[in-house]
C-alpha cells in the first residue's frame, strides 16, 4: 500500500498543538463524550459483566478520557498511548486525581497504533476517539487490535469520515492541484474493515456536525491548534503562498458563504464491536460474517 500519511509530520502537528489543544478541541471533546457514555453498556448489571481489569485509550491526547475511564473503574489499569510525547506529558497532569484506596496510575506509552507494544489478549477495552482517520490501512490497524483484545473485549473507536472539511477541501481544489485535506475512510470501509478483522456483531453509526467561522484564517487557525494539519505524505512542502490561500478564500467566501458566516461539515463515525473467541476465523470462507447495510444507518445532523 502507498504511503498516505507522514506520520513524522503528523507527530511534529500534535507535538506543537499538546499545551493548547484543549483550549481548541471542542468538537472532539463532544465526540469523545459521546463515545464515552458508550461504556455505559458495560456496566448494566443485567449483562453481569466483571469490571474490565485493563483499559487502553488510543491516541489518548491531553488524556480526558484516560482520567473519565480511570474514574469509572478505579481498580483498572488504564494505559494511556499517543504518538505526540508532549501530549502524554499533558496526560500525566490528569493522572494525580480522583485518589481511590485502589486506583492505580495512568500507564503512559509513546508508540504508534500501526505497532502497539501490547501482549496478545491483555486489554479488556479498547478506546479510541479521533485517531483512526491518521491510518491508510484500517485493516491491519483492526487486526492488531484485534490482537491485543482479550476474546469478548470491547473495541470502541471513533473516526472523521468523508464529509469532513468538504468545503475546505471544494476551496482549495480550485485553488491548487495538490491535495490539503486528507482522505478520510467511509462508513462502509470502516465496518469492512472490522469484518475483515473478525470483530463480532459491530454497530456503526455516523454524524455530522456543522461549525461556522467568519472566515478561512479562523478555520485553519483552529485546524492548526488542535494538530489537524496537512499531513499527506504527498503534500506541497513549500508554503502554499498567498495567491494560492487567496484563491481558495475567494472560492470558499463565494461558494460557501452564509448571514452565520463559512460553514465547516465534520463527519463522525463511530463504532462498537466485540473481539472473538480465540481461533476464529477473520473471514468464514468468502462470506463476511456481519455486514452493515448502509440504508439502516441514520445520518444525525448537530450544528
Amino acid at each position: 500500500m502507498s504511503r498516505v500519511f507522514d506520520t513524522q509530520q503528523v507527530r511534529r502537528a500534535f507535538s506543537r498543538s499538546a499545551a493548547h489543544y484543549d483550549d481548541a478541541a471542542k468538537l472532539q471533546h463532544e465526540v469523545e463524550a459521546r463515545l464515552l457514555e458508550s461504556l455505559d453498556y458495560l456496566d448494566d448489571p443485567a449483562l453481569a459483566r466483571e469490571p474490565p481489569q485493563v483499559v487502553l485509550d488510543l491516541g489518548c491526547g491531553p488524556g480526558r478520557a484516560s482520567a473519565a475511564m480511570r474514574k469509572r473503574w478505579p481498580r483498572a489499569r488504564v494505559v494511556a498511548i499517543d504518538l505526540a510525547l508532549p501530549m502524554l506529558r499533558e496526560a500525566g497532569k490528569r493522572s494525580g486525581g480522583w485518589r481511590h484506596a485502589l486506583q492505580k496510575p495512568i500507564d503512559r506509552i509513546c508508540a504508534d497504533v500501526r505497532a502497539l507494544p501490547l501482549a496478545e489478549s491483555s486489554v479488556d477495552v479498547l478506546f479510541s476517539s479521533l485517531c483512526l482517520q491518521w491510518v491508510e490501512d484500517l485493516p491491519a490497524a483492526f487486526a492488531g487490535f484485534r490482537r491485543a483484545l482479550k476474546p469478548g473485549g470491547l473495541l470502541l473507536v471513533s473516526t472523521f469520515g468523508p464529509d469532513t472539511l468538504i468545503e475546505l477541501r471544494s476551496a482549495f481544489a480550485q485553488a491548487d492541484s495538490v491535495p490539503h485535506v486528507s482522505p478520510f475512510a467511509s462508513i462502509a470501509q470502516f465496518g469492512d474493515a472490522l469484518v475483515h478483522a473478525g470483530f463480532r456483531n459491530p454497530v456503526l453509526d455516523r454524524d455530522e456536525f456543522i461549525s461556522t467561522y467568519p472566515d478561512l484564517p479562523a478555520l485553519m487557525r483552529e485546524l492548526r491548534a488542535i494538530g489537524a494539519t496537512n499531513a499527506l505524505a504527498s503534500r506541497r512542502h513549500t508554503l502554499t503562498g498567498r495567491a494560492r490561500f487567496a484563491a481558495a478564500a475567494a472560492a470558499y467566501e463565494h461558494e460557501r458563504r452564509s448571514d452565520g458566516g463559512l460553514p465547516a461539515t465534520w463527519e463522525t463515525i463511530t463504532a462498537m464491536a466485540w473481539a472473538p473467541e480465540p481461533g476464529a476465523p477473520i473471514r468464514e470462507g468468502d462470506f463476511e460474517v456481519t455486514s452493515v447495510p448502509l440504508s439502516r444507518i441514520p445520518i444525525r445532523r448537530r450544528t
